[in-house]
């Protein structure tokens, strides 16, 4: 969870204050650690706890069964290295999701994630408390990250024809349904490491890279000096500009050798190619001669159109701050889209010069200097996706690979593939040779059943949109009472288990929440009870199932005459795992 807190609270009437939290797991304790480290409020409004307890739908039907039956009076004992024990004790079958160990593979890869700990509105303390009673094991999230270089040579081979995968799965396998998640999970590429980024700080740079920074350095202004960046074009009118260019060059809109920002920019072109100073000069040389002959100074107020702005867009941020960009490839199914943008050289061209001309200006939204986020985390959602079958749509691709590898270096700071489709194998099979250890450690890769999941390790539940199971709308379009600034808590609902959020309130005031699950298949409903002597009970939903196709998001609130409790259930009759999402906050009561 994003350790974010709004920094101003609703306003609080006089109130006994609520009771400390309490920890009765070593789970709470992310929890308590993600409190709001702001000055507390005087008084808290509300304060919240989750319970975890058995599914109504499983408690009931273990009722209904019959007792086992009484053992034998005489059982029969058996040696130790008895034969008969030896075949009817047979040892379980590997974990078909259980993914391959070998020596490259981080251990951060295979770690569980948290599944609580989210920070709670102002005005509330939360207190994690769970009691897990019965349920059935959950399987361990598989997910998978590997390390990447060039993938634009990547394409050539795809002209030949992909290699037919093939899949191995275990021999000894109990049930048809073990067999195809087996096969699933080896459709989807495994990790082999996950990328961190390197401080682009001088100060933090090893003697070896600080030593490449200054003779780049050298090499650049000297380039500037004798005009060596300048225009090659002579005519009279384009005399002045060269004498300006001589003097001044500037990639992203940062002047070269002017502040420390220009540090980042050439720390960028030395990391693609490993610090080899003379390569990475070589680089910058020919990146400023391709900016002036493609025109990316005009093109950034060329008018294009907007026919692609769902085809990729950015919205909100990851954890660590970074801006994230979807590509949503399935919008391509629609032939119109895909003919005006792949059926001849100029479409694609147009195509590619729009594509360019969105990357440019995000670029030139980030933030170059040496502390600050200077790359993307891009998202590249496969569902529906025409794949590499189509010739135009690969040509294109092979061409905006090559130029973004030539001359837009390291600027993705996570590359996550989701809703992995079954031909991404033998895709990846094919251009993974082609890839360093280091754009491969950036990938992460998701199938349909683990994309939500996966997004919300990197980037908070408020700031995923909607369609991809987080909260995230368009505030003008629906309820404007959350934003992406009012974070989220995001928990697993075990199969088989059911969970209880409980708002205790402290005094009046009206209770807004949202609350989702991921794929729904569960029942929710919500009720509030007083705390009065002869307590009563007031439904505000009546428990019901909710399937994936009610309205993903569930808004609700409640108008708090006296004080008591809501209380948010989510009971999972099913055998698979649930994202739980919710957010509240506290409104004043009004007439």
């Amino acid at each position: 969870m994003a350790d974010e807190t709004p920094s101003q609270a609703p306003p609080l009437a006089a109130a006994p204050p609520p009771p400390s939290p309490t920890v009765t797991e070593s789970d709470s304790l992310a929890a308590v650690e993600k409190e709001d480290p702001s000055p507390p409020s005087p008084v808290a409004a509300v304060s919240v706890s989750v319970t975890e307890s058995v599914s109504t739908a499983i408690a009931e039907n273990e009722e209904q069964m019959p007792p086992p039956p009484p053992p034998p009076l005489e059982p029969v004992e058996l040696e130790p290295d008895s034969t008969d024990k030896g075949e009817k004790e047979e040892p379980p079958p590997p974990s078909p999701l259980q993914p391959v160990e070998s020596e490259s593979e981080s251990p951060a890869v295979t770690e569980k994630p948290k599944e609580e700990a989210a920070p709670a509105p102002t005005a509330a303390t939360i207190a994690v408390s769970e009691s897990e009673m019965q349920q059935p094991p959950a399987s361990p999230p598989h997910e998978v990250v590997t390390e990447s270089k060039s993938l634009a040579a990547m394409m050539e081979k795809e002209e030949a024809g992909a290699p037919e995968p093939t899949v191995s799965s275990p021999t000894t396998t109990s049930a048809h349904e073990e067999v195809a998640a087996v096969v699933e999970e080896k459709k989807i590429p495994q990790n082999l490491g996950s990328f961190k980024e390197e401080s682009n700080i001088v100060a933090d740079l090893s003697d070896f890279e600080r030593k490449a920074l200054e003779e780049l350095k050298q090499f650049v202004q000297e380039a500037i000096d004798t005009r060596l960046f300048a225009s090659e074009t002579k005519s009279e009118e384009n005399s002045e500009k060269e004498k300006k260019e001589a003097k001044e060059v500037s990639i992203w809109g940062i002047p070269l050798l002017k502040d420390d920002r220009s540090d980042v920019i050439l720390l960028k072109f030395l990391r693609a190619r490993d610090f080899k100073m003379k390569d990475a000069f070589v680089m910058i040389k020919n990146t400023i001669q391709w900016r002036k002959e493609f025109g990316i100074d005009e093109l950034l107020d060329e008018d294009l159109g907007d026919d692609m702005e769902k085809v990729v867009f950015m919205h909100g941020q990851d954890r660590e701050g970074h801006p994230v960009c979807y590509n949503v490839y399935g919008e391509f199914q629609n032939k119109d889209l895909y003919q005006k943008a792949f059926s001849d050289e100029e479409k694609r061209m147009k195509f590619l010069r729009w594509r360019i001309q969105f990357l440019e200006k995000s670029i030139r939204k980030l933030d170059f200097s040496p502390g600050g986020v200077s790359t993307i985390f891009q998202v590249s959602d496969l569902k529906n996706s025409t794949g590499p079958g189509k010739r135009e749509l690969r040509l294109a691709t092979k061409q905006a690979l090559q130029l973004l590898q030539d001359n837009y270096p390291e600027f993705v700071a996570k590359q996550v593939f989701i809703n992995v489709p079954w031909w991404y194998l033998a895709f990846y099979t094919m251009i993974s040779p082609f890839m360093t250890q280091r754009t491969k450690s950036k990938f992460v890769f998701a199938g349909p059943a683990k994309s939500a999941e996966t997004l919300f390790k990197y980037i908070p539940p408020e700031q995923v949109p909607i369609q991809y199971g987080g909260l995230s709308v368009d505030y003008c379009d629906c309820n404007p009472e959350f934003s992406d600034a009012d974070p989220a808590t995001d928990m697993t609902v075990k199969p088989g288990t059911k969970q209880t959020v409980e708002i205790t309130i402290y005094e009046k005031c009206v209770l807004v929440w949202e609350i989702r699950v991921v794929g729904w298949e569960v029942s929710y409903g919500a009720e509030f009870i007083a705390n009065a002597k002869d307590s009563y009970t007031v439904i505000i939903q009546k428990p019901t199932k909710m399937t994936p196709k009610d309205e993903p998001v569930v808004s609700q609130s409640f108008k708090v005459g006296e004080l008591g409790k809501v209380l948010l259930t989510v009971d999972n009759p099913t055998s698979k795992k649930k994202k739980l999402l919710y957010r509240f906050k506290v409104e004043p009561f009004g007439d």
